[in-house]
């Protein structure tokens, strides 16, 4: 893979629609080879967002205080909101398509990441996204950490993962996240028992993130990057 492109949004939250259709945006550029690889990284007003797979016993059985947006990622229903880093790599993928591969490698780089704060991530048979195993001796279940859903269109990724940071875990209490009863959801602050910010996570992520995929290297834009356009035949 050549360089990525790491585009962090405004330091605001971004409304999920806002986001989105950036993502659709991007993503139909780099299918044409407009735009290089392009990872976008930014947190989110407060959203629930339902996958292909979300159940009707998996959504909140009354107003949860947030949108719930149906999209077309793999995966159930999670929220996403204000202390969360979110991350959507659009980049293209290397013939052939290996969506479980990927999965992984998003898995290795958030698990490679959580690990520079001290903390253990592991995988669970049959579950995505980075979780940390059960503590007995404090009365903890196995907790998920970070949450993976991606999508592979014409040979190039969209949407992608979130890794809670120092946001409100109360949100999940109103829906089923990810369809997992029997686990719980945990954040790098309450872990650590410390305030870990967006901002302070971000660059382990990242480059975490780029070492996986292979790129050559990364930087950092403060906006998308613009297609680029063939030029006018002279004299049209």
């Amino acid at each position: 893979m050549s360089e990525l492109v790491f585009v962090r949004l405004a330091d605001a939250p971004v409304p999920y629609h806002e986001g989105w259709d950036l993502q659709k945006r991007v993503h139909a550029d780099r299918v044409a080879d407009r735009v290089p690889d392009t990872v976008l990284v930014l947190e989110h007003e407060p959203v629930y967002t339902a996958g292909k797979r979300t159940g009707p016993w998996d959504r909140p059985l009354t107003d949860p205080g947030a949108p719930v947006v149906d999209i077309d990622r793999g995966g159930k229903i999670t929220w996403h909101g204000p202390g969360q880093a979110t991350v959507y790599p659009i980049v293209r993928l290397p013939d052939p398509i290996d969506v479980v591969g990927y999965v992984r490698m998003l898995e290795e780089a958030l698990i490679r990441a959580i690990a520079e704060f001290g903390l253990v991530g592991t995988r669970v048979e049959g579950r995505t996204g980075v979780w940390l195993a059960a503590d007995p001796a404090r009365g903890l279940p196995e907790r998920k950490i970070a949450a993976i859903g991606c999508r592979i269109a014409r040979g190039v990724g969209m949407h992608g993962f979130a890794l809670n940071c120092d946001n409100d875990l109360s949100w999940f209490d109103r829906i089923v996240p990810c369809g997992i009863t029997d686990a719980g959801v945990t954040s790098l602050s309450a872990e650590l028992g410390r305030d870990v910010a967006v901002a302070e996570a971000v660059p382990a992520v990242e480059r975490h993130l780029a070492a996986v995929l292979g790129a050559t290297g990364y930087r950092h834009v403060d906006q998308a990057p613009e297609p680029v356009r063939e030029a006018e035949p002279a004299g049209a």
